[in-house]
């Protein structure tokens, strides 16, 4: 079934590091292309986001499963040639460089184009190709504040705050690769490459198109969808509670004991609820408090009304709805033992260890790639003792 998938007998030469750019080309892998993962001989700055298990860490497995590792030293003469030969007879380019560092390669999209005319190229940047801010450094918390994305998680003192983990960057790979499928598509109905210029800053504004539109058309007074909504404290945890439509509210009203409120000339329509909200929340906030939160979930649910109660990812994995569904599935990936590995939707569930839930380790398959592309035994010995190419270290990555 796997030389089934979408994408199985595409080549892709993956340049990038980190999350966005490694996110996408994970994702063509899952589907079926072979993605050479081209790392400088220190490795993907990725892989130390966080905290190791051997050459990875939890960022590293999760965005670059399904990979093959080539590390190499581009500034090296040999290296170059080889990762133009790899250009020349790939089908999809991938790089996560600031603008103008593949054209001091020879690698930019011009550059491919003259010796593979069909080429699909894809370029990561936090700021796009051009304009004032494409030089300047990013992490997904600076397009997350520069976005607009941090007003809308304020905490209780009004200050915008980052989510902590990185949507931005997991968001512009899933960008990355719609476009990266639409345009092999096109490439195999008409012949014809492309390049794509995809930015975290761009990536950001789509990821937030209503919120934008809504900021302008309400000329920045925006106002909740509806109330009351939002997150309760209750005796013993935290509970989510969305009361959106007029029965909502009412049937809240009445698992709460505070039947009045239904009729509070204050709070009796969608508007005035939202208006009202300073008055209103206090009032709802008070009662949850009084009970724990599987008291509370127990009735909200019986009444239809949405809720959920606030658990971390240890519940979420624990949770018998999670197990059912296998949301989760768990691997052993050498170097990090027994791990959680969700499922991607449209995908084959993960059914045990595979090529595809093995992320590369350093260099892992730098002989078996150039040998691949025609290198002898003896061409790859020189290029290891003049370090332009590296094998991975002499360990046997034991699980933890």
């Amino acid at each position: 079934m796997d030389d089934q998938r979408a994408f199985s007998g595409i080549k892709v030469l993956d340049f990038t590091q980190g999350i966005a750019g490694p996110h996408s080309t994970m994702l063509l892998a899952q589907h079926g292309a072979d993605v050479l993962k081209v790392e400088p001989l220190h490795g993907d700055w990725g892989r130390g986001m966080g905290a190791l298990y051997s050459d990875h860490c939890a960022h590293s497995i999760a965005f670059n499963r399904g990979k093959r590792s080539i590390a190499l030293d581009m500034k090296q003469p040999e290296a170059l040639e080889i990762v133009r030969k790899m250009a020349a007879e790939c089908d999809v380019v991938v790089e996560a460089f600031r603008p103008g560092v593949m054209a001091k390669f020879g690698l930019s999209y011009d550059d491919v184009k003259k010796i593979n005319p069909s080429v699909v190229y894809l370029s990561v940047t936090g700021f796009g190709q051009f304009g004032p801010n494409s030089t300047r450094p990013v992490t997904d918390a600076v397009i997350q504040a520069f976005s607009g994305f941090m007003t809308i998680n304020r905490d209780d003192r009004g200050i915008p705050n980052r989510v902590n983990m990185i949507p931005i960057d997991v968001a512009t790979g899933l960008y990355a690769f719609q476009a990266l499928s639409t345009a092999l598509m096109r490439k195999f109905r008409f012949g014809e490459g492309s390049y794509i210029d995809n930015s975290l800053m761009q990536s950001a504004a789509a990821f937030q198109a209503a919120k934008i539109a809504e900021y302008y058309l309400e000329d920045g007074e925006v106002k909740p969808l509806y109330q009351p909504v939002g997150t309760m404290k209750t005796a013993d945890g935290y509970l989510n509670v969305t009361a959106m439509r007029d029965y909502h509210y009412e049937s809240l009203c009445d698992i709460l004991g505070l039947p009045e409120l239904k009729t509070d000339p204050r709070f009796d329509a969608r508007e005035k609820r939202i208006d009202n909200q300073d008055e209103l929340m206090p009032l709802i906030r008070a009662e949850f408090e009084k009970q724990p939160t599987a008291h509370w979930v127990a009735q909200l649910t019986e009444a239809d009304v949405m809720n959920a109660e606030v658990q971390t990812y240890g519940d979420f994995m624990a949770d018998e709805h999670t197990k059912v569904f296998d949301a989760i599935a768990y691997i052993d990936h050498a170097g990090a033992g027994k791990m959680p590995i969700p499922n991607i939707p449209g995908l084959p569930k993960i059914d045990g260890p595979s090529a595809m839930t093995h992320a590369p380790h350093l260099g892992e398959h730098s002989a078996e790639i150039l040998a691949e592309w025609g290198y002898s035994d003896d061409a790859i010995a020189d290029l290891i003792a003049k370090r332009a190419v590296t094998l991975p270290e002499e360990e046997s990555f034991p699980a933890k």
